[in-house]
Parts: structure tokens; C-alpha cells; sequence
């Protein structure tokens, strides 16, 4: 063989080995899409719901929220759970609705004692439980700190002038407020059951770890804002968006310094996050069940922990009253939901002054100031939809009086 003809075959292998490379590359970036497409789309398969739900924070992209050197602890003086609740006219037992909800974490606590905790289901104090939608309240807490400190100069101002970026969406000029109290106007279908919904297609974000901004900026305007209360994940997201642009810190780095450590909460948490580094504000926290009751108990005592005064007060009294009528509680027709609504936080029909985070297929903290209460509940609810309606707000009803026998009685 000539020396040509032996340079010639030396350069066609290295373009087949070039080819290769680049094909195996391919392969494995398609691999991997399809692997993460798998996971979102598997989420919540009933033999593995239980599991997915306390490993989120590992299936997907997620930054850590470290814990202080100081952890704050509660007492214990545990006791049983009160036997029944009353659900539209019929005595129930407390112990088969968390049965048949797939209760995986529940925690009872009076100022600071624990009366109750059980876990179930493979989950473990340790066990790091997303929050869906509780999440929510976290955001709205960091807020009121960005007002507060001067981050954010009103809620009277409009979602554009801190991110200009969303300009080609419905929020383009929607004020704060109606943000923050899910009035913003935008057209979103919230419906898990429903697999082409808004919500639905979220998971493809994730599944192809595609930019939050990317998809807030695909939806529209279907109503003033203000006027109608209508449930939107992405409002929050946008809050999310927000608070990161008017501290410049990511609201997992914020989250840390403004409550996480201050408050002693006993374990490291996650957020996930999108392929910019944006964090899943309207979902996505991950957290031990006793920390969700830690920040319940700051809300129990109107954001102030132990003497200091880590949410301004007075913005926990506005985001737990609601404050115009499409926002009251009970039927309207201003609203999907019969519950009322305040800065992301809901609050029952005759609450006499309780509030709740929700998250769906079961997530919960409930605050009962009369009764210096916090209930905190983690859930993997296969049936979710099947059995609590296209939003849940079924099972969420019958959630809210299992809370109450519970808080009126214990």
C-alpha cells in the first residue's frame, strides 16, 4: 500500500471516528431527554408516586437552601388524634381519610410542641417531601421581605417594570397585587386531569429543561386583571421572576438568609430549577416535614420568630385577608373555588381566622391561631383527580374539616 493511499484511509478513519463520536453524543443528549421525558411523565404513577414525591429534588435539576449551624427544636408531649371529623353530614374516621389520601408525613403542633407525628409510606423525618404548590406561600413570604427592604418600591407597580423580559406575555403591565392574589388576568388552564392543559405541559419543561421565561412568554391575557380569581401557577413563577430580578440573588439564596437559617430549621432543603438556573417558584421546594411546621409557626405568630421579626407583619395580615370580593370566600362567580384567597395563601369558609398553604395530591400546612395550632401534611394521592375533582378542591374540603376537628380538639 502506498503511502498516499495509507494517509488517504487514515483521514476517511478519523472522519468516521469523528461521525461516531458526534452520533454516540447524540445519542446519549437524546438518551438523556428521554430519560427526564420519562420521569415527568411518570411522576405520578401509583407504585412509584410515594417514592417520586420525597426524591424530586434528585430526579431534577435543584440548588440546596443550607440550614444554620443552630438547629431551633420543638418539645414533644404527643397524644392520639382525635377519632372523627363531620364531612357533609356524615361522621368520619380521621384515620381512614389519611389512609385513603396516601398520607405520607403528618405533624400536629401547639406553639412549640409536638402533639403529633407519624410517617408512612416509605417517608422518614428525614425525608426531604416536595411541596408542590405550598411552595406558593414560601414565595409570597420573600415578597413581603423584598417590599419590605425596599427591593420591590410597591405592589402597585406592574410585573414589567422589574422584568422587562415579559413583555411579549399576558402579564405586560398587570400590576403586583393582582399577581400576587392569582387575579392577574391570564389565561391558564389548571386542570391535572386534563393532559393537554397549561399545567400539563409544564412537565415538558422540565422533561426537556427548557427556560421558564420561554413558556410564561406563550401566555396571554384573557381578562382584566383584578376582577376574577382564577388559580395560575405561573403567576407565582412570575412573583418568582420578580423577586430575583429586584434583589439580584436567587430566591434559593435568599430564602436561606432571610428564613432558613434564621429560623433553625433542622435540615438543608432544594428548589428545583431550569436550565437558566431560575428556580421553579410555583413548585419545586423539598423539605423535611417538621421545617414546613416551622414555617407555619412563623405564621402563627404573624412573622415573627421568637422576637424577631423575620416577615413584616403586616404583610402577613394582608396575604391572609382577603380584600376584595372576588377574593371571599365561599361561592362566587368571580372565582372557580369556593375558598377565599389572600397573597398566596387560601383561606376556608368560616375560618374564624384560619389559613392554609395547599399543594396538590395532598400537600399542606394549616394555621389555626385560635387554637395556636399548625397542622403540616405531605401526600402522595395517586387518585388525586379521579377522586378530588379536576383541581382537588374536593379532597381539599374534606382536608379542611379533618384540620379543624383536629385543631378544635386535640
Amino acid at each position: 500500500m502506498t503511502q498516499k493511499k495509507r494517509s488517504g484511509l487514515k483521514w476517511i478513519a478519523s472522519i468516521l471516528a469523528g461521525l461516531l463520536g458526534v452520533l454516540v453524543l447524540a445519542g446519549l443528549f437524546n438518551f438523556n431527554k428521554l430519560q427526564r421525558l420519562h420521569k415527568a411523565l411518570s411522576l405520578f404513577d401509583a407504585p412509584i408516586i410515594a417514592e417520586n414525591f420525597r426524591n424530586l429534588g434528585t430526579l431534577f435539576e435543584s440548588r440546596a437552601i443550607h440550614k444554620g449551624e443552630t438547629v431551633w427544636q420543638f418539645k414533644r408531649s404527643e397524644r392520639p388524634l382525635p377519632e372523627t371529623y363531620v364531612y357533609k353530614g356524615e361522621t368520619r374516621k380521621i384515620s381512614d381519610f389519611l389512609a385513603r389520601t396516601e398520607t405520607t408525613g403528618f405533624i400536629v403542633v401547639r406553639d412549640d410542641t409536638i402533639l403529633y407525628e407519624k410517617y408512612s409510606l416509605g417517608n422518614t423525618e428525614e425525608s426531604k417531601a416536595t411541596s408542590w404548590s405550598v411552595a406558593k406561600s414560601f414565595v409570597s413570604a420573600l415578597f413581603g421581605i423584598a417590599v419590605h427592604e425596599g427591593h420591590i418600591k410597591s405592589i402597585e407597580e406592574s410585573v414589567t417594570d422589574y422584568v422587562p423580559a415579559l413583555a411579549p406575555s399576558g402579564y405586560n403591565g398587570v400590576r403586583l397585587k393582582d399577581v400576587l392574589q392569582m387575579s392577574s388576568g391570564v389565561r391558564f388552564n389548571e386542570d391535572y386531569s386534563d393532559l393537554t392543559s397549561d399545567i400539563n405541559r409544564l412537565n415538558y419543561v422540565f422533561a426537556f429543561n427548557t427556560p421558564l421565561v420561554d413558556f410564561v412568554n406563550t401566555l396571554k391575557q384573557e381578562r382584566r386583571p383584578g376582577t376574577y380569581h382564577n388559580y395560575v401557577s405561573m403567576d407565582t413563577q412570575v412573583l418568582g421572576m420578580v423577586i430575583t430580578e429586584a434583589t439580584g440573588r436567587p430566591l434559593t439564596e435568599y430564602l436561606e438568609e432571610k428564613l432558613w437559617k434564621p429560623m433553625g430549621m433542622e435540615s438543608d432543603a432544594t428548589w428545583q430549577i431550569d436550565s437558566t438556573g431560575m428556580e421553579a417558584a410555583f413548585m419545586g421546594l423539598n423539605v423535611v416535614l417538621r421545617d414546613y411546621a416551622r414555617f407555619g409557626r412563623l405564621y402563627l405568630h404573624r412573622g415573627n420568630w421568637n422576637g424577631t421579626q423575620l416577615v413584616p407583619e403586616q404583610w402577613v395580615k394582608a396575604s391572609i385577608t382577603p380584600d376584595a370580593p372576588h377574593l371571599m370566600p365561599g361561592k362566587r362567580d368571580t372565582s372557580k373555588f369556593t375558598l377565599g384567597y389572600g397573597y398566596q395563601w387560601w383561606i376556608p369558609e368560616n375560618a374564624n381566622g384560619d389559613f392554609m398553604a395547599i399543594g396538590v395530591y395532598g400537600q399542606s400546612i394549616y394555621v389555626s391561631p385560635r387554637n395556636r395550632i399548625v397542622i403540616a401534611r405531605t401526600s402522595a394521592y395517586a387518585d388525586y383527580t379521579e377522586n378530588g375533582g379536576a383541581t382537588g378542591e374536593e379532597m381539599e374540603m374534606e382536608e379542611i374539616e379533618v384540620f379543624k376537628a383536629i385543631a378544635d380538639s386535640i
